[in-house]
């Protein structure tokens, strides 16, 4: 088995290959490319970089800005809370415990990545 690929899948599909360019990724998510390297800026995502400096976004990247947006919109979170909220979530997965819920909606959507 290939690491970083999702064993649920059998394997057929690498989350971490860097597929989209910032302008790509921004269309999925439907925001400003600013705002993805405003994200970078922060330190909340860390796009992979070309030979040429260009960023390339993964599934994974995505799937994790997904949260970030759905925390920051849906959720009414700034970006420090985020922060916090994202290493309170890998710690839960890492020592077995359940969310709150408020937090198990977003908790299941980044449950799949870390």
């Amino acid at each position: 088995m290939v690491p970083n690929r999702d064993p649920r899948i059998g394997g057929a599909f690498d989350l971490d290959k860097p597929l989209y360019t910032i302008s790509v990724a921004s269309e999925i998510l439907e925001t400003h490319p600013r705002t993805l390297m405003m994200y970078e800026d922060l330190g909340l995502i860390e796009p992979y970089r070309t030979a040429t400096n260009r960023r390339r976004y993964s599934q994974r990247n995505v799937r994790k800005l997904q949260v970030i947006q759905q925390l920051t919109r849906e959720k009414g979170v700034n970006l420090a809370g985020v922060k916090y909220i994202l290493m309170l979530l890998e710690s839960l997965k890492r020592g077995g415990v359940k969310p709150p819920d408020d937090l198990k909606q977003v908790y299941e959507l980044y449950e799949e990545i870390i």
